[in-house]
């Protein structure tokens, strides 16, 4: 959600804020800076042993220390391991092991084979003096890393290393960011430091953070994962020849290196590494709806029952920050939700196979209530040196923030859970939203000496109070109008909603530990508020760097403050929210441990699709930002091992129009995550029935995404299995075709439906690139012969978006959609099978109870098509009525189209004669 709605549009008038704010130039550090790292000596390496699943060394400086944004480290140790096969493990730490590592409760390090040298597909190589290190193909000898383009660098609180490039890379990744999927290679930064990023702007650092990327080239692809979270800039630049450079506020270097050689190897590989993605409930990919700003338990339920008129299927009724209390975490407002409200708002929503979902966020207002009085009793708040709560300012106005590494953090925070979403006593919630976790703290700028005078206004007025205005059929009767002849509740607006943690108070911890040396905490002695080197931080709102608006700790929490276990935000910032998102996980377990946990979160590190789904932020209502969505969520898909990934659907911020809403409208249904959520005034209401085009296109799109819904569940399932993406862009389907290297305005959900959405404003057709293969029009099931090159798809209305099958993929579809996904499973399947060249076509089929943690039983079934004959063969564990009813051939032969009726239920093996 935005930081400040008053404050975003003043800028935003101002002109301070724009949709698209140009790519930066780099801004290298100045002259003199520049001038002392070229004269770095660098480290020799020392002491090598060789064995034969890896090696280590020592290395010492080679010469006099350059101090440029702090201290040399002059010794040194290098560890190499050949983890798998395909994976390379190399590792530059302190020889005291007291610089700071990412911890391993935060991000577990992945098993790892030992593999002798001889056998992996990398090589490790290396010079002795002045020390620089390559890792290369074994078959091949070609060079995939190399960090001899420059003197290595580590102080402690700066770290530089460079490795060439090949001229003109084909680079992805390194998020979260909304510049172009294939990385800008001239003059090129990319900034990893966790910010509310309102507006998402271009070539900025955002809320999240992947420092992993993928380079393609025709020889093949291969990943590098750098585990460091510490704030960094990553500089990609031809300026001597094609570079990439680390710059680094700290932390090591702890690399690990991917062979693919596909780049769907390589997504594989990263998943090894990052964890396998959390596998969704079902319901979870149904249609979500959302606004900031809904006034009341009625409104909300107005929405509910407006989309049901319409006839436009609603899986999932979310509310915003609306609900609680003066903008209070684990609070509810009493007059406007009070508890029986919300209550009777669940229960009418799970009467109808439908869900709810809320909002948390990670800061406690500083204020006399219990999820404060709690977190103090139990000591969880960031604190400052003094010993006194570290306090900044966000929606409920003067806020603390938890400690996610305090001792009775993970008690506190499941307590919450446990009794104020208690299903008997409290809000029944299907699932979690996460929002300003980077962590935010906007309107008081750093240095927030005076959190009580910038929390001025804070929080802002909520609406007039007011009775429901007109009725809602089928309703509870405290929904209706006053004076309407029906039995209320007996609780009134004066009810109490201060519900109280259940269980004893928790005993507050000790002191911090004290510095010891070996313990990764951190060297002493950095300046954790301003280091010399300044990492590119977009300061939120303004167009400018962090020399400038405080720093690496504006409109976040100061990075000097020390975590109960002894670590520093400075190191640990870029966690935040990937440890919220892991601990509320575990809170939403204990509530309900047999069931799936669907969590959407804003801010994530590596490793975070293992817990969590994730949203887009705050983008705009604009065209730019419509398309942008499409590389980004491509990034989080088939990079960074997040696959339940979307963005507002229609814009969050500014005014909509028909025509975006309805173009939106369809591609949203063709994302993992399908939510349309917009912020309140000034800006327009743009839930799908507010227009009938919008309405028409919605129905449509959504039709056709549940009856493909099976087909992505199991697109998705296989990812949680071995890191195969769900989504796809062009070239991880063509490797070999340089002219999918740069698209990222298309792609394939799946492997088998190419999405070619109309991305212009005012525009009817869309130019696509069909590589050279075979496919089939979705809706007319028309062969296409892809040669290679582009065509033109026109008569496009705001309520179509071309969709193409690909040869050679069958995809399982159920024979009509539902208005609730509940309904939907209990339809039969039909089967499209476009043949591919060669006269095949093989699919998937997943299927499972859809909420279940873990599973009685399942029935996975393998589809293989050839000449004329369909054969199904499977394990069969999930128990269903369901059926395949009937199967299409297109393409195989004379005829073109085939259509044989079945009547095969998903019990056993059986083969179809076409």
């Amino acid at each position: 959600m935005v930081q400040s709605q008053l404050l975003a549009f003043a800028l935003l008038s101002a002109g301070f804020v724009s949709a698209a704010i140009p790519s930066r130039d780099v801004q290298v550090a100045n002259s003199s800076s520049s001038s002392a790292l070229a004269k770095c000596p660098g480290y020799k390496a020392s002491k090598v042993k060789t064995t034969a699943t890896g090696l280590t060394a020592e290395l010492t400086l080679a010469g006099k220390p350059c101090n440029v944004y702090g201290t040399d480290l002059k010794e040194l140790v290098l560890q190499v391991t050949y983890e798998t096969d395909n994976r390379l493990h190399v590792k530059i730490q302190d020889k005291a092991n007291d610089v700071y590592q990412v911890p391993e409760s935060v991000f577990p390090r992945p098993k790892s084979a030992r593999v002798n040298s001889k056998k992996s597909a990398l090589k490790f190589n290396y010079k002795l003096n002045p020390f620089s290190f390559s890792v290369s193909r074994s078959k091949t000898g070609e060079v995939l890393f190399d960090s001899s383009a420059a003197p290595m660098v580590f102080e402690s609180q700066y770290l530089r290393l460079r490795t060439k490039l090949p001229n003109n890379p084909n680079l992805y990744g390194l998020g979260e960011h909304s510049d172009p999927f294939r990385l800008n290679t001239t003059n090129y930064i990319r900034t990893l430091w966790s910010q509310d990023s309102y507006g998402t702007p271009n070539g900025a650092n955002l809320y999240g953070n992947h420092p992993v990327y993928f380079e393609h080239r025709k020889t093949g692809t291969h990943g590098v994962f750098l585990l460091n979270s510490n704030g960094m800039d990553v500089k990609i630049d031809k300026a001597g020849g094609q570079f990439l450079e680390y710059n680094t506020l700290g932390g090591v270097f702890d690399f690990y290196f991917m062979a693919g050689p596909s780049p769907i190897d390589v997504s594989q590989q990263y998943s090894e590494i990052s964890g396998l993605p959390a596998m969704m409930p079902y319901w979870g990919l149904g249609f979500h709806q959302c606004r900031y700003g809904y006034r009341d338990a009625f409104e909300v339920a107005e929405v509910v029952h407006n989309y049901s008129v319409a006839g436009i299927p609603l899986e999932t009724m979310w509310t915003d920050i609306d609900y609680m209390d003066r903008r209070r975490v684990f609070s509810l407002d009493p007059q406007r939700f009070p508890l029986h409200m919300v209550r009777q708002l669940v229960d009418k929503l799970h009467s109808n196979d439908q869900h709810y979902i809320v909002m948390v966020d990670p800061a406690v207002a500083y204020a006399e209530y219990p999820a404060f009085e709690e977190g103090i009793k139990d000591d969880i708040f960031m604190k400052r040196s003094n010993g006194s709560v570290w306090k900044g300012v966000v929606w409920a106005g003067v806020s603390v923030f938890p400690d996610w590494f305090a001792k009775n953090v993970e008690k506190y925070w499941i307590g919450q859970f446990l009794s104020f979403f208690s299903d008997s006593t409290g809000i029944q919630l299907d699932a979690l939203w996460i929002d300003m976790n980077e962590p935010s703290n906007f309107p008081c700028n750093f240095p927030c000496d005076n959190p009580e005078a910038a929390a001025v206004g804070f929080p802002p007025e909520p609406p007039p109070v007011r009775t429901p205005p007109r009725p809602l059929p089928g309703w509870p009767c405290d929904f209706q109008p006053v004076g309407t002849a029906c039995k209320r509740s007996v609780l009134d607006a004066s009810e109490t909603t201060d519900l109280e943690v259940r269980g004893p108070l928790r005993s507050k911890h000790e002191p911090l530990v004290a510095r010891a040396s070996g313990q990764q905490l951190g060297l002493p002695g950095r300046d954790l508020l301003y280091p010399k080197y300044a990492i590119h931080n977009k300061a939120a709102y303004q167009d400018s760097w962090n020399a400038e608006q405080g720093g690496i700790s504006n409109k976040t929490v100061n990075t000097d403050l020390i975590h109960e276990n002894g670590l520093a935000e400075y190191d640990v910032h870029n966690l935040y929210g990937t440890m919220m998102s892991a601990l509320s996980r575990k809170a939403m377990l204990a509530r309900r441990p047999t069931l799936r946990p669907l969590i959407i979160t804003r801010s994530t590190f590596a490793g975070a699709g293992a817990q969590v789904g994730k949203w887009l932020g705050d983008n705009f209502s604009t065209w730019g930002h419509y398309r942008e969505v499409i590389r980004t969520a491509l990034g989080f898909a088939s990079i960074y091992q997040v696959p339940m990934v979307g963005a507002d659907i229609c814009g969050f911020a500014q005014n909509t129009t028909q025509d975006l809403c309805a173009r939106w409208a369809m591609l949203g249904a063709f994302s993992p995550f399908m939510r349309n959520h917009n912020e309140y005034l000034p800006t327009i209401p743009q839930e799908f029935y507010r227009w009938a085009v919008v309405t028409e296109a919605a129905k449509k799109a959504i039709d056709v995404r549940y009856r493909l819904l099976d087909y992505i569940y199991t697109a998705m399932y296989q990812q949680t299995v071995d890191g195969t993406p769900l989504l796809n862009p062009m070239f991880y389907l063509y490797p070999k075709d340089a002219n999918t290297f740069g698209l990222d305005l298309q792609y394939f959900y799946g492997n088998g439906l190419l999405v070619a959405p109309v991305t212009e404003a005012n525009s009817t057709s869309v130019d696509l690139y069909l590589p050279r293969d075979v496919f089939y029009d979705f809706w007319t099931l028309k062969k296409i012969e892809g040669k290679g090159r582009n065509i033109k798809v026109t008569d496009q209305s705001l309520t179509d978006i071309p969709l193409f099958l690909r040869g050679g993929v069958i995809l399982p579809m159920r024979v009509k959609s539902a208005m609730t996904t509940t309904e939907l499973r209990k339809q039969d399947f039909e089967l499209i099978i476009p043949v591919g060249k060669d006269g095949k076509a093989q699919g998937q089929l997943y299927l499972d109870d859809g909420v279940s943690l873990e599973q009685k039983g399942v029935t996975n079934v393998r589809f293989d098509y050839a000449h004329g004959k369909l054969t199904v063969k499977g394990k069969w564990g999930y128990q269903t009525s369901v059926k395949i009813s009937k199967v299409t051939v297109v393409g195989d032969g004379k005829n073109g189209k085939k259509v044989v009726g079945v009547n095969k239920r998903l019990t056993g093996d059986f083969v179809v004669k076409v």
